[in-house]
């Protein structure tokens, strides 16, 4: 639909200055009119030959016209002047506006002045590039990742095939056997994607829901390769309530508890899970023994596809995704992830959500 162009802002703004200074003008002029009628005398012409009455209103009327004047070219020039210094400051921001809508995200307008409508406005613009430009180089490197990792099992199945090309007293079975493994591992690859993707748009319905009664079923469920690994899991807490997706936070709970299985000690092992409810807020934190690990490593284990070198004992590695997957589900639901190295080895992990009545309030529309 094609928009017809329109009188700029700044016209407007002048017609509208003007159209005041003169409506105040008339009124004064109007107020004066009244009081010089009251004052004139009823008759004609004077004993001593003074102006007539009507010589001296049109000498008025004329007076009136000549300031009417004066007020509408001072409203206009003035207006004019008035109108483009108080937007001059929009003049920046939009062309920073047309700046970002290019693709530059690095400039800011760092608008200078007291702090005005269009100071805010400013403010807030500036700090929305930065989000936009620390997301938009976030999701660059993801790609980046995404794609290496991707390309890694299909590297692989070319070359097992070129291989199995090339001698035909290769092994079919072992051949078979060996491209399933690839691509159950590239599947999986791709389903967590799609649920970090699905974390990060937020795409689901809120659901009354117990955390601690999530927590239960991710810790049975992986309660097998706990055991085969001689690893225990100790979960305690009382109910908590919150609201959310019953599907992501179970597979944020899988993840975490997965994750404290296999960064484990190789022997011996132990992870403790517990859910408690304080001040409105949901706690949930994982603890499991291991390796020492550095505080500056620590908090970049979240990032996608950072693995936890030297600290990992698995016989099926996996992808740098779970804690990232985490720390989306978590944020999806207006919580709060943080990782801490345990005193004597191993790592904390503490999600905090908002209890039930607080979470509705966050999820309920406007």
């Amino acid at each position: 639909m094609d928009r017809q162009p329109g009188p700029s802002v700044r016209l407007k703004l002048t017609l509208s200055y003007a159209a005041l200074v003169l409506i105040a003008g008339t009124l004064v002029l109007a107020i004066v009119w009244a009081i010089v009628l009251r004052s004139l005398p009823d008759v004609g012409v004077s004993p001593r030959g003074m102006l007539v009455r009507a010589d001296i209103l049109h000498s008025i009327a004329i007076s009136w016209v000549l300031v009417m004047g004066f007020l509408l070219a001072f409203g206009l020039v003035g207006g004019w002047m008035l109108a483009g210094r108080m937007l001059a400051p929009l003049s920046r921001i939009t062309a920073a506006t047309r700046k970002a809508a290019g693709g530059s995200l690095s400039h800011r307008i760092d608008l200078e002045g007291r702090h005005d409508e269009f100071r805010e406005l400013a403010d807030s613009f500036d700090a929305m590039l930065a989000r936009l430009e620390a997301h938009v180089a976030e999701q660059q490197r993801f790609a980046a990742s995404a794609s290496h990792e991707l390309r890694t099992p299909l590297a692989v199945t070319q070359t097992l095939l070129d291989v199995a090309r090339k001698d035909p007293d290769y092994d079919a079975d072992e051949l078979v056997a060996r491209l399933h493994t690839v691509n159950a591992r590239a599947i999986a690859m791709t389903e967590a994607l799609l649920i970090l993707s699905r974390a990060e748009q937020r795409s689901f319905v809120p659901e009354r829901l117990d955390l601690s009664l999530i927590v239960e079923d991710a810790a049975e469920t992986l309660l097998p390769l706990a055991e085969k690994r001689g690893i225990t899991i100790d979960t305690v807490g009382d109910a908590a309530p919150v609201s959310g997706s019953d599907t992501l936070l179970g597979q944020m709970a899988v993840n975490l508890l997965h994750n404290a299985i296999v960064h484990n000690l190789p022997d011996h092992g132990a992870i403790w899970a517990a859910t408690s409810t304080q001040h409105g807020t949901v706690v949930f934190t994982v603890e499991n023994t291991g390796n020492d690990i550095n505080p500056e490593v620590a908090r970049t284990l979240t990032e996608p596809f950072q693995r936890g070198t030297g600290r990992a004992h698995s016989d099926l590695p996996g992808f740098g995704l779970g804690l990232a997957i985490a720390q989306s589900i978590v944020h999806a639901h207006h919580g709060t992830l943080t990782l801490t190295p345990r005193h004597g080895g191993g790592l904390v992990v503490t999600v905090r959500l908002a209890a039930r009545q607080a979470a509705a309030e966050r999820h309920r529309p406007g």
